[in-house]
């Protein structure tokens, strides 16, 4: 087994990226309506993120993508705000001290990128990923920033960069 390598993600891993975010969302019971589920540009994450000031990374373990995470500019919003994106996965990734790194790097690119703060959408039950994201200073927000189109979400959080 090798060890897990975190990269930019490439054209020819769109496919196995989103069989690993709908297979966590689907693990999880997120809904299929209101979260990143349905989002247009989920089949086409590469795509997605050949914006200014955007990056998604995916974990490459084995030559198998178990995983992955982004940034990009808050959507409908104007100020220096990014947005963690789609950080999802497998289970064989978890509580290896992955995330953490997935996190590092995302902030670290935000910070690159000179976004002022970073703010995320995710969902009540998902209390281990909240537990990391308070870890690294971000706090939670009484209500959404911007419109993402993710409304079953439900728990908004946000950090200074």
């Amino acid at each position: 087994m090798t060890e897990p390598i975190i990269r930019p993600i490439k054209k020819k891993d769109n496919k196995q990226i989103a069989l690993v975010i709908r297979a966590v969302l689907f693990e999880l019971g997120v809904p299929r309506v209101g979260t990143v589920y349905e989002d247009a540009g989920l089949e086409r994450m590469f795509e997605t993120f050949q914006v200014e000031r955007a990056r998604y990374f995916v974990v490459a373990e084995n030559d198998k993508i178990v995983g992955g995470g982004g940034i990009a500019h808050l959507e409908n919003y104007d100020d220096n705000v990014c947005e963690l994106q789609k950080m999802y996965f497998l289970p064989v990734a978890r509580r290896r001290g992955i995330g953490t790194s997935m996190i590092d790097q995302c902030l670290q690119t935000a910070r690159e990128f000179g976004y002022e703060r970073c703010y995320l959408e995710t969902m009540p039950y998902m209390k281990a990923a909240q537990n990391l994201y308070r870890k690294y200073g971000f706090e939670s927000l009484q209500g959404s920033m911007g419109d993402t189109g993710h409304f079953a979400c439900g728990v908004y959080m946000i950090k200074d960069l």
